[in-house]
């Protein structure tokens, strides 16, 4: 188990080794294996997971919708969900893909109490002032 990645490595990180449909490649479980603190059968387990709920490998805005307002009825899950993509897309490409997903649930589930600061803070700063 590996200490967290810095956020401003992330997006360098996340891009390429995209692995073959269905499978983690090894880069990928290393990845992650280095960057989060999980051990390598969990994280496929929860990719697994991942991939049973978005079979493109893909997490997108409407996915992520439905998924909230199911679960946070009163919600404003339109709201929420801009915080959410703006904070772990990391590369901004619309979705968030399963290293992007294990990364935040990482921080979000098992961070450090700074960690967790960190990232609520990111992700109400809309304009990105600080």
């Amino acid at each position: 188990m590996g200490s967290p990645a810095s956020p401003l490595t992330l997006t360098h990180l996340l891009m390429g080794n995209k692995s073959s449909k269905g499978e983690l490649s090894k880069q990928d479980l290393s990845f992650l294996s280095k960057n989060t603190r999980y051990d390598e059968n969990t994280i496929q387990e929860w990719y697994s997971g991942f991939m049973t709920d978005c079979p493109e490998g893909k997490l997108n805005k409407n996915a992520f919708l439905k998924i909230y307002s199911k679960c946070f009825p009163t919600g404003n899950a339109e709201e929420f969900c801009e915080h959410v993509f703006r904070t772990f897309d990391s590369d901004r490409n619309g979705f968030i893909d399963f290293n992007e997903f294990m990364l935040a649930i990482d921080v979000t589930s098992s961070g450090t109490p700074e960690e967790k600061l960190n990232w609520a803070f990111s992700m109400y700063d809309v304009d990105g002032n600080g």
